[in-house]
Parts: C-alpha cells; structure tokens; sequence
C-alpha cells in the first residue's frame, strides 16, 4: 500500500520489537506500553511532530499505547482487524495453538518448516487466500519468545474501547468480514466511541492490507486527508 499512501502524506513504517529488522528489548519487556515507548523514540529520531498512526491486529495497540503517551504526537488513529475485548477472540487455529503452547510450542518451532508456518498462518487471512511467501519468511524469523509474549501482552492490554474513549482521537476502524481471528461483527464495540468510523471489508480476512490492498489504501487516504 505504501506506493499509494505516498502520493498524499510521508509513510514511515516501523518494524515492532522483535519483528522484522527490529531486534528483541534487551530487558525481555515485550509490555505494549513499553512498544508504545519505542514506537514514539523511533519517531523522536525521525523528527515527527505529528502523526496519523495506523496499527493491523497487535500493532493497534501499541498504536493506542502511543496515543495515550504521547497525545500531542498522534493526531488520529487508524487500526486494522485490531480485537477490542477478549470476548471478541475466535481462535488462532489448530496449528497456532500448538505453536504458541508453552511446553510443545517451543520444540514445534525449531523446525517451524514453510508447511508448518502456513498452517499457523491459516487464520490470518480469509479461508482459501493464498498466503505470500513474505508474510511466512516474515513469520519464520520471530523467535518463539517474541510470538509467545507479544500474544500475552496484547490481551492483557484489553479492552480497547474504553481506552480509545479516553483518548477522544478520530479513529478509523477496518475489519474484514470473513476475519477468522476476531469476529467481525466486533468491530460495532467502536462505533460508540465519539469521531469514529468503522468500516466492513466483503471478502477480506483478518489482513486487509495483504488481501486487499487498494481498497484498504483508499479507506486510509480518505481518513488521512480527514483528520489532516
């Protein structure tokens, strides 16, 4: 999406700690405050003054965790298939559960084979969309602590609601309606909150931006030039 986003604000994207190019905290704190934390020092370095800051799944709540910390950064926020309260969870799948099990999670990840990682992969996009080699490479390079604690810590974080109620930032919502992470029909728990849109994707899953990134671009630059 980042071709599109371009043509109408700078894009800056931040690999989280432990994830892509990011190494893992030094202190082991996977917290999503203390991302929040990392996220707003990358953004110091960079010399941001403010932000429309857009999060999919655990990254809207680190996302969030920057709003509240830093309110005078974020000037809106935008959180892709990001779950609002742990009602709204339906399941990681038969093969992500073994991978983030604490006794047989570990040894199933040392060999974590491209089969393997698709399988635990399998909810994060609609049933039946193939998932990209990146998305599995992606995957293969976190290190079971990081996948483990980074899952714990998202859910201690809920619920979202009431957080983003707080912050009083507008808000866009998008959800895939064939999310097989998180139901969709959750995603109406935002609608109460002041200056916020949500929107439903048809035929998406929990990865609009992998799935369908045109229409998911667009819903962005339209929120962008909003808030702007």
């Amino acid at each position: 999406m980042v071709p599109a986003l371009a043509t109408t604000a700078r894009v800056i994207r931040i690999d989280l700690p432990g994830h892509g190019h990011s190494p893992e905290p030094s202190d082991g704190d996977h917290s999503i405050p203390r991302q929040g934390h990392h996220l707003a020092r990358a953004l110091d370095r960079l010399g941001v003054q403010r932000a429309v800051v857009t999060g999919h799944s655990t990254g809207g709540y680190v996302a969030t965790a920057l709003a509240e910390q830093r309110p005078e950064l974020v000037t809106a926020l935008a959180l892709i298939d990001t779950g609002p309260d742990r009602d709204a969870f339906v399941s990681d799948g038969p093969a992500g559960k073994l991978l983030l099990a604490p006794v047989l999670g570990p040894l199933l990840w040392r060999l974590r084979t491209d089969g393997l990682v698709r399988r635990g992969l399998s909810t994060a996009v609609a049933p039946g969309f193939p998932i990209p080699q990146r998305l599995v490479d992606d995957t293969r390079a976190l290190t079971h602590r990081t996948l483990t604690r980074t899952s714990q810590e998202s859910e201690d974080y809920l619920p979202l609601p009431t957080r983003l109620t707080e912050l009083g930032k507008p808000l866009l919502v998008l959800f895939g309606d064939r999310d097989q992470r998180w139901r969709p029909a959750s995603a109406a728990r935002y609608q109460p909150i002041p200056d916020t849109t949500v929107e439903l994707l048809p035929g998406v899953g929990h990865s609009p931006m992998i799935e369908a990134p045109t229409r998911t671009a667009e819903f962005l630059m339209s929120f962008l030039l909003r808030t702007r």
